[in-house]
């Protein structure tokens, strides 16, 4: 295949969606801060580049996965960043999640240098993006679009050009609030159930059957019953993305005090040092409310 890929951060998400473009039989190369999670490519003889520099170079598409805003505007912009590898038809396409405002920053940027820009982030999962069934959003110049979406392909089962540049994230945005809601709603149902003494065999059964099943219950509440908080999703990657959602309600004037209620939930629960753990977790917090409730009882 022609076109030749650069991946970005190996992380939960990352790793697999690389091992999934090199299963698809793009030349592929990686880098990562963190030096070890590169290994498994090494193994497979993927090269492994010592900075994004290198993997601009190298590549007519370079995929970033980080974890926010910042993160990508150091391996953009920073020193040895994919600016300094630039190469004429170089796309960047940014498949974490911020927010529309700092994609259409990133893009202005990056096309002042010549190089083109794609918003593409995902919803999925971990185990999506093990199984290459992510649904991928992406904004951005149609053309662009185009070049990559067979990229996008060996990554995710429904891939959606969403419009101008931000689209992409947006739409992100939108799918976090239903999936931080339905989080929430697991975590309220199971704690009461747990509390009122109802099976919860039972109760998982009715869930996974009835109007209240949604993919977090299929994800995430086999994982809370078998006491599972490895991260699918950081705890702290949900906090930021609810962060975004509140930001961009408030300049809008949109209420949502839904919304605003969870971000709160998901600060105490990055406060009580489980940000690292899977948004599950959440389940935690509520257990030490019920454990003070008891104790006043």
């Amino acid at each position: 295949m022609s076109i030749r890929v650069g991946f970005i951060g190996l992380g939960t998400m990352g790793a697999p969606m690389a091992m999934n473009i090199h299963r698809a039989g793009f030349p592929l190369i990686v880098y990562n801060r963190t030096r070890s999670k590169t290994e498994p490519f090494a193994r497979l003889n993927v090269p492994v580049a010592s900075s994004p520099r290198e993997v601009a170079e190298r590549s007519s598409v370079v995929i970033c996965m980080v974890t926010d805003a910042p993160d990508l505007e150091q391996v953009l912009f920073g020193k040895n960043g994919v600016v300094e590898g630039r190469h004429e038809g170089l796309i960047v396409v940014d498949m974490s999640t911020n927010s529309p405002d700092y994609s259409m920053e990133f893009h202005r940027r990056l096309m002042e240098l010549g190089i083109e820009f794609l918003d593409a982030p995902v919803t999925g999962g971990d185990k999506g993006a093990r199984e290459g069934t992510l649904t991928i959003m992406v904004g951005g110049n149609r053309e662009a679009f185009e070049k990559v979406k067979p990229i996008f392909e060996a990554m995710g089962k429904v891939i959606i050009h969403a419009g101008d540049v931000g689209s992409g994230q947006l739409l992100k945005l939108i799918n976090q609030v239903v999936v931080g809601l339905n989080t929430l709603a697991m975590v309220e149902a199971l704690t009461l159930a747990k509390r009122a003494g109802a099976d919860i065999s039972k109760v998982q059964q009715v869930l996974m059957s009835g109007m209240g099943n949604s993919e977090v219950i299929r994800q995430l509440m086999p994982r809370v019953l078998s006491g599972d908080f490895k991260p699918g999703f950081k705890a702290s990657h949900l906090r930021k993305d609810l962060k975004y959602v509140v930001d961009l309600a408030t300049r809008l004037n949109v209420p949502m005090p839904g919304v605003s209620m969870l971000l709160q939930l998901y600060n105490a629960l990055v406060a009580l040092g489980l940000g690292e753990e899977g948004t599950q977790a959440l389940i935690k917090l509520y257990d030490n409310l019920t454990k003070s409730q008891r104790n006043v009882d």
